[in-house]
């Protein structure tokens, strides 16, 4: 017979304190990079600490935070938007994707590093 998975005691909403929406949340992204930038702030617990401990020794996604916390990546916007509200983590866009290399300038470019020789 197989064990059932483990479920939260404690439901993901609870970590948003029943908002619906956050501050600054218009800056977070689900691979916005979080990493913590001061001391854990007073007044906070809970999942909060626990993000701020996740992201102390190395930056990571707040998608990669939300797994690591078993929360949905809605609610952990919510605390992430909290601790970086307080200056306690900080947020960097994400990466942008590549554009696509325009081949003639790549090509003309070639050509005048060769005319260098």
């Amino acid at each position: 017979m197989t064990t059932p998975p483990r479920r939260r005691l404690v439901p993901a909403y609870l970590a948003t304190h029943g908002r619906a929406a956050a501050a600054g949340t218009n800056a977070l992204d689900r691979l916005s990079v979080l990493h913590a930038a001061a001391d854990f702030p007073a007044g906070l617990g809970g999942e909060h600490r626990q993000l701020w401990e996740l992201v102390r020794p190395g930056a990571l996604t707040l998608a990669e935070a939300a797994a690591h916390l078993r929360l949905p990546v809605s609610a952990t916007t919510f605390v992430a938007a909290d601790l970086a509200e307080r200056g306690a983590l900080a947020v960097r866009a994400p990466i942008p994707s590549a554009q696509p290399v325009n081949r003639d300038l790549a090509e003309r470019l070639l050509s005048g590093l060769r005319a260098l020789k």
